[in-house]
């Protein structure tokens, strides 16, 4: 130090002390030093997100022709499906707008309490609903069932091979449309056997099946069939026999379904 330097030697050992007491001194009075901030550790980037596995693949149809474009797929889709079942029941039963994206959105929200009429690719059974009895023991009206034959007669006489060959083609526009939902990178075609097994666990209800009417809407008077999915009820309203077809037919689609094997 510059005091020890320049001291001489004769008191250089009451300047050693001197200067020791001061620093001790110097260094009692001055305020603790913050401890060096730790460095900066780059949080870790997050990993993308991991793609499900497919559980029951599509394989892809060969065809002359390449795919229209979703928003283009209209007139080719109804075609195929006049093709399917014929020209006068594709007219009376479906709606032509928005076909692809109506059948994946409304296939989609089967499972919850309830699906948009404006996105059905269906248009309405004809008639009014029908109920019977008093107003304190209403119950269903087996003539509401009749105003479901039509389409249930319909989906009977479908045919499983060519429905899949529809299936099969149209596949990646179902997926485009699913995926524009929000839910990529599901698969559409595992979706649509989950919503089957879904509607397959439709209890069968014996008649009479009452009913309630706290406003203008008829609703189940069971509360356990009130909160059943909308698919689920509309296979109530339609009656165990009609029911029964449709199950029998969406057992015989989902066999088919989770057959497909993936293109190569």
């Amino acid at each position: 130090m510059e005091i020890r330097e320049n001291a001489k030697y004769i008191v250089a050992a009451v300047a050693v002390v001197g200067a020791s007491i001061g620093a001790v001194i110097y260094i009692s009075q001055r305020k603790p030093e913050a401890p060096p901030a730790p460095a900066p550790v780059a949080a870790p980037k997050p990993l993308p997100p991991e793609e499900p596995a497919v559980k029951y693949p599509v394989e892809a149809a060969p065809a002359a022709e390449p795919l229209p474009k979703l928003d283009e797929s209209d007139a080719p889709m109804l075609s195929a499906l006049a093709g399917l079942i014929g020209k006068v029941p594709a007219e009376k039963f479906v709606v032509p707008e928005g076909l692809v994206r109506k059948i994946v959105v409304t296939v989609d929200n089967l499972p919850n309490t309830k699906v948009a009429e404006r996105l059905r690719p269906l248009k309405p059974v004809t008639g009014t609903f029908a109920a019977s009895g008093p107003e304190d023991a209403l119950t269903l009206d087996p003539a509401n069932y009749d105003r479901y034959k039509p389409l249930v007669d319909l989906v009977r006489s479908l045919d499983d091979a060519q429905l899949m060959a529809v299936y099969t083609r149209y596949y990646p526009l179902f997926q485009d449309a699913y995926e524009n939902l929000g839910h990529p990178p599901q698969y559409f075609n595992d979706r649509l056997v989950e919503v089957i097994d879904h509607l397959l666990a439709t209890p069968d209800v014996d008649a009479p099946i009452k009913l309630a009417q706290p406003n203008v809407m008829y609703e189940f008077a069971d509360p356990k069939l009130e909160a059943l999915s909308a698919g689920q009820k509309v296979l109530i309203r339609m009656g165990s026999a009609n029911a029964a077809v449709i199950k029998d037919k969406l057992k015989t689609l989902r066999a088919k379904l989770v057959a497909q094997k993936p293109a190569g």
